[in-house]
């Protein structure tokens, strides 16, 4: 009984995703082509770069607000910098890469040194990288991309898009940083208790402010491949994207308390989040209804993943200490 508790709580939100399909394909014939899944797969992969970023932040005992605005800013950039100034596709990309990193490692300084909390700071970077998008844009579109640029979001190797590629290769990166490094380990034990690792030796600074550079990366590298998908920089793109990438983290496994979290978890939780928005598309919902179904829809998945976590975390107490707690409880 212990190993399916163990089984359930480490999958629990592919079994949100699988009961989705399983009633998607039931209401809608259209739901399981290729072409379609292929297409939940595109929707769900520049969620899925940002949401990593996310994840490491989460498993610090963190939070990044700012990544909307950051993929805002960092492609209205890019754009800017290939259209208006005319410098090359490689040049833009890498110098908007940097601007994330510089806007995600700002965070950083301000929670570690700071001592600002996760969510103050973040929330003011995000202002400012929103208000300086809209300075930058001047509210309005910057389209004409090189096509080089464009390929980024809707060319396809091998018949597999590009962002889903990019994705796969993002995910590979990221678990290895936080499964076959120092760093991943020190990640997770802050996560787990700071003033713990502190004592144990572990570079709690150092190791908080790169999450934050990190999320900072993998944001822009968000926001480049939107804006190549959507074949220009929008202003007003990546509002809410903070709370979606949240979402991915909290149903693929992380906990907002910290020390928990995997980037195979967030990947499904990008694709949940994906297929609703699909699945709502194909039955035909209005628009102006599918964020209210979206609303629940994520708080009953919610509510299944933490249910099946406490379940085994409760199958893993004494015998005992299960006593103890119900008589505390009631």
């Amino acid at each position: 009984m212990s190993g399916l508790r163990e089984f359930l709580g480490r999958w629990s939100g592919a079994l949100v995703l699988a009961m989705l399909w399983l009633a998607l394909a039931a209401l809608t014939p259209r739901f399981l082509t290729p072409s379609n899944l292929l297409n939940v797969a595109l929707q769900s992969s520049i969620l899925a770069v940002v949401a990593m970023g996310m994840t490491m932040a989460i498993i610090s005992g963190g939070i990044d607000l700012s990544v909307g605005s950051v993929v805002a800013l960092t492609g209205a950039l890019a754009a800017g910098w290939m259209v208006r100034d005319g410098w090359p596709v490689e040049i833009a990309i890498a110098a908007a890469l940097g601007v994330g990193l510089i806007l995600g490692a700002l965070n950083g300084a301000l929670v570690v040194y700071g001592r600002l909390a996760p969510f103050i700071a973040t929330l003011s970077t995000m202002a400012i990288a929103r208000g300086l998008t809209l300075v930058y844009t001047r509210g309005y579109p910057i389209s004409g991309l090189p096509d080089s640029f464009t390929f980024l979001g809707t060319g396809d190797l091998a018949g597999i898009p590009m962002p889903v590629l990019i994705m796969l290769l993002v995910a590979l990166v990221v678990r290895l940083l936080l499964h076959r490094t120092a760093w991943g380990l020190h990640l997770y034990a802050i996560g787990g208790g700071e003033e713990l690792a502190w004592l144990s030796g572990v570079r709690v600074r150092r190791v908080k402010g790169m999450v934050y550079a990190l999320s900072g990366l993998l944001a822009a590298l968000g926001g480049i491949l939107l804006t190549a998908r959507l074949w220009s920089a929008q202003p007003n793109v990546g509002v809410g994207l903070e709370l979606e990438a949240i979402a991915a983290s909290v149903l693929g496994g992380a906990r907002l308390s910290g020390g928990y979290g995997r980037v195979e978890g967030t990947l499904i939780g990008a694709l949940v989040m994906a297929t609703v928005g699909n699945g709502l598309n194909l039955l035909e919902v209005p628009s102006y209804h599918q964020q209210v179904i979206k609303g629940l829809v994520f708080i009953l998945a919610v509510g299944l993943d933490r249910a099946l976590q406490a379940g085994v975390e409760w199958g893993r107490l004494p015998r005992t200490s299960r006593l103890i707690r119900r008589r505390s409880e009631g």
